[in-house]
């Protein structure tokens, strides 16, 4: 079980990760002003001192204890914590399978194992929903927009 004062410091940690990130690249892009206008870096970097500085806020609000929700002594119950992964495990194993099977069936793939497995629909009609995703895909981005998706190393195989 997690506790929601847990939850809002490692949010706030994750967050301000982020923002530094963001703030230390826009740093080697440049920011301020050149002779052609404004540097490539400034608007990342008060984006990313935005999201430092909120992250500060919300680091704190964590901490200090108040009549709010951060003493709530359980926000995530063992219950929701597997409802929560399995939203998330298959998307970080469909992420990881974009680069080996590439985007199309990696798609398909995703959409099938989130349809049939919790059997929220048949096995049929998850085939074809899966399908016709990765069908859709491959119209709209290959054919309309003409931007390819990554297609994975089978597409080296010939698949």
């Amino acid at each position: 079980m997690i506790s929601r004062r847990a939850l809002e410091f490692a949010t706030a940690i994750l967050t301000g990760s982020f923002g530094v990130a963001v703030v230390v690249q826009s740093l080697d892009n440049g920011i301020g002003w050149s002779s052609e206008g404004v540097e490539s870096g400034t608007f990342p970097f008060l984006t990313g001192t935005i999201i430092v500085i909120g992250s500060l806020y919300n680091l704190a609000r964590g901490v200090v204890p108040a009549g709010t929700l951060a003493s709530v002594p359980i926000a995530i119950t063992s219950v929701e914590l597997r409802r929560l992964a399995g939203l998330f495990v298959p998307a970080a194993i469909f992420v990881a399978a974009i680069p080996l099977l590439g985007m199309y069936i990696a798609s398909a793939a995703y959409v099938f194992t989130v349809l049939a497995i919790p059997r929220h629909q048949s096995i049929p009609r998850s085939l074809i929903t899966a399908a016709l995703t990765a069908l859709a895909l491959y119209v709209v981005f290959e054919r309309m927009f003409q931007v390819s998706l990554p297609h994975g190393a089978l597409a080296a195989l010939g698949f």
